[in-house]
């Protein structure tokens, strides 16, 4: 089963924000996920982005690969592999 750290949008019509969530590679970009460990809203100016470091680590350690936008997202805030 392969992992990956991802977006699911969340929000209304032209105003989403998006929960980084773990979930499995196979299931749908809005559907079951394993784990939530953070938030990002693009609405505000600057962007917010709220993540659990300590979740994002472990998952990281246990193999889980982030896409290319939460990879910029964990960059920002400090965390690296």
């Amino acid at each position: 089963m392969a992992v990956k750290i991802r977006l699911r949008r969340m929000g209304q019509k032209k105003h989403p924000y998006y929960r980084i969530v773990v979930a499995d590679s196979r299931s749908p970009r809005d559907g079951r996920c394993i784990d939530e460990i953070g938030t990002y809203d693009p609405n505000t100016d600057p962007s917010t982005y709220k993540v659990d470091e300590e979740a994002a680590k472990k998952w990281l350690a246990n193999g889980a690969q982030p896409t290319e936008i939460v990879n910029r997202i964990f960059k920002s805030v400090g965390i690296t592999k």
